[in-house]
């Protein structure tokens, strides 16, 4: 099952990614935010500049949070790069390697939409902003793969026999679940299932898993891998968590009143860029098969 899975893998992701697009063709024209928000109450909701060079002209939204998305994403893919390119034929390697890249992609797919180029797409030539757009859409559908791809690489390198099938057959179902959510969000405008915290609900059952696997592992063994990987995913959560805590404080609205621009957006991103150093740094000798491939 699991060598069926590596070679399908991008099929599958090719067919549902030309699936959201096709359905982004016909069914899905915006949802307006409520209250509606007018172009002008967007921009003076966030820092902007306008850009004019010869006959190009835009606003650019957010430009130190777009340098900071755009530099994770580029980051993660090149972290994701590395352990494919120095797999040496490891499973669990190629699956980390997958998972960032799909991570690194959907960052900058969300920093086009949310910070770049926000006010060009959701707002440029409308009476009133929509609330979400497909390129944002399309980074919340990479987002539960890329942490499914984490688990199947888990399932190589901590679990063997009927947990790492279990594993896969979650990471597979939560996926294409998820997929199907999102179309389905998209078709009948149903705003929650198109959020970020909804996509986070659906991930936070692997994350958790995770942490208890390889906390109970380092309990048990007190070893390096279980060691390194536990840390992963503590880091991983407490960004996390400092992200809702500065999105709850309020902080960033006062800050910009004094003319400072740092978002709750920006403290998610700063705060991965840490994750993937320590990834970058510490797992690439750790991430290694529990077993021979195919045994």
């Amino acid at each position: 099952m699991l060598h069926i899975l590596q070679k399908t893998f991008p099929l599958f992701l090719f067919a549902w990614l030309l699936l959201v697009g096709l359905s982004g063709c016909g069914a899905y024209s915006g949802i307006a935010g409520v209250p509606p928000v007018t172009p002008r109450e967007f921009l003076q909701q966030q820092h902007w500049i306008k850009v004019e060079a010869g006959r190009l002209s835009f606003i650019w939204s957010q430009p130190s949070s777009t340098l900071i998305v755009y530099f994770v994403g580029l980051f993660t893919m090149y972290a994701g790069y590395t352990l494919l390119h120095h797999r040496n034929n490891q499973q669990a390697r190629l699956w980390w390697g997958i998972g960032l890249l799909l991570s690194g992609l959907g960052a900058l797919l969300a920093g086009t939409s949310y910070q770049a180029f926000g006010y060009e797409i959701k707002c440029s030539g409308r009476e009133s902003c929509t609330w979400t757009s497909w390129w944002e859409i399309v980074y919340l559908w990479l987002s539960v793969p890329a942490m499914n791809a984490f688990l199947v690489a888990t399932a190589y390198t901590s679990a063997s026999g009927r947990l790492r099938n279990g594993i896969v057959r979650y990471a597979v179902l939560n996926t294409v679940g998820y997929s199907l959510l999102l179309l389905y969000s998209a078709a009948c405008a149903f705003q929650f299932g198109l959020s970020f915290e909804c996509m986070a609900l659906v991930s936070a059952p692997g994350v958790l898993f995770l942490l208890c696997l390889h906390g109970s592992g380092y309990a048990k063994h007190k070893d390096n891998r279980n060691r390194v990987l536990l840390n992963t995913w503590l880091i991983f959560m407490a960004v996390g968590i400092a992200y809702g805590v500065y999105l709850l404080s309020g902080f960033a609205a006062t800050l910009w009143q004094h003319g400072i621009w740092f978002t709750e957006n920006d403290v998610l991103h700063v705060g991965m860029i840490g994750w993937v150093y320590y990834l970058f740094n510490n797992t690439r000798q750790v991430v290694v098969d529990s077993e021979p491939a195919g045994s």
